[in-house]
């Protein structure tokens, strides 16, 4: 066992080597709480300058069909931090652009590669190419789903308030792949969650209904509403997106209008809690989603966000990949 984690029996370590990361839906709370502690220590590692390569040898294979910043520069730099290599592989790259089937790309790409990471529109792709690859596939993104951000996030949140348990975190803006992963995570972590979206741009129905079962059965409370101000009272975080994700610039401008209630600025910002954190996974578009005065005042927390993004995805290869 590695001397990294000393407080980790033997069982937590090997419990996920091997396992997809494609969602929350079939992580338990203790399973998720361990990929937090794991990535508290990795990053402790980091932080004091030691060098941990657990995964001197290993390939990790990316598949990018959407662009990225933060997704392909933390994974590559996770990837060289843990002794292995990163191949990036873009949709011209691969013969997946040509029409190749999903199913045989995992199937290939499992003989050469000891992890795959995917980031994506379809998430019937990921699911697809878990299926068929007998490697482990780590979802970086997909319209459905953004796990390996919102794992930064809760990471964050945790740094910052010093536990979770109780905690309520309210979303306000775009229904989309953000919050679908926030509803699906929060009851886990014994998280209070509450998701305002303007009518017509609500959560995926059907993560919605999981998320409900979730929170009934980890005792935590879950609102769907259309009404910002709802969301936010006395919350001890606000959480935001862009409000046209990519794939959607064609609605921008009507987006503009329907959203324009659900900005985050400092009016609503009065109903969290005095000492509230704001939240964004970036890029954000000033004077859109967030006011300036907000994203770049005293409560924004997000870039402390975007660097856990490299200590969460350490912890979630090093745990699969093993």
């Amino acid at each position: 066992m590695s001397k990294l984690m000393p407080m980790f029996k033997e069982w937590q370590v090997n419990r996920l080597v091997g396992r997809d990361f494609v969602d929350f839906a079939d992580y338990t709370p203790s399973e998720l709480n361990y990929l937090l502690e794991l990535a508290e220590a990795i990053k402790e590692k980091q932080k004091k300058g030691e060098k941990y390569q657990p995964l001197s040898g290993k390939t990790l294979g990316m598949f990018f069909t959407k662009a990225s910043t933060r997704t392909r520069v933390s994974f590559e730099v996770g990837m060289y931090q843990l002794g292995g290599h990163a191949l990036f592989l873009s949709n011209g790259d691969t013969q997946l652009g040509r029409g190749e089937p999903i199913s045989d790309t995992a199937k290939v790409m499992s003989r050469y590669v000891d992890g795959i990471m995917i980031r994506t529109f379809a998430h019937e792709d990921v699911v697809e190419l878990a299926e068929h690859a007998s490697v482990p596939v780590i979802n970086a993104l997909t319209d459905l789903h953004h796990p390996c951000q919102v794992l930064a996030d809760i990471l964050t949140l945790k740094e910052h308030k010093g536990q979770l348990e109780g905690l309520t975190v309210a979303y306000v803006g775009d229904g989309n792949n953000m919050a679908n992963s926030w509803i699906q995570a929060a009851p886990k972590f014994g998280l209070n969650m509450r998701v305002a979206t303007p009518v017509g741009y609500e959560c995926d129905p059907a993560v919605v209904a999981q998320a409900k079962q979730f929170a009934r059965e980890f005792g935590t409370e879950l609102v769907v509403t259309n009404d910002p101000v709802e969301a936010v009272a006395g919350a001890d975080v606000i959480y935001t997106d862009v409000w046209a994700s990519m794939g959607q610039e064609a609605e921008q401008a009507e987006r503009v209008k329907k959203f324009a209630a659900f900005q985050v600025n400092e009016e609503l910002c009065k109903h969290a809690k005095d000492d509230f954190l704001f939240m964004h996974c970036l890029p954000a578009h000033r004077g859109e989603e967030v006011t300036a005065g907000i994203i770049d005042g005293p409560h924004s927390v997000v870039f402390d966000e975007a660097e856990n993004r490299l200590h969460v995805q350490k912890a979630i290869l090093v745990a699969t990949i093993g």
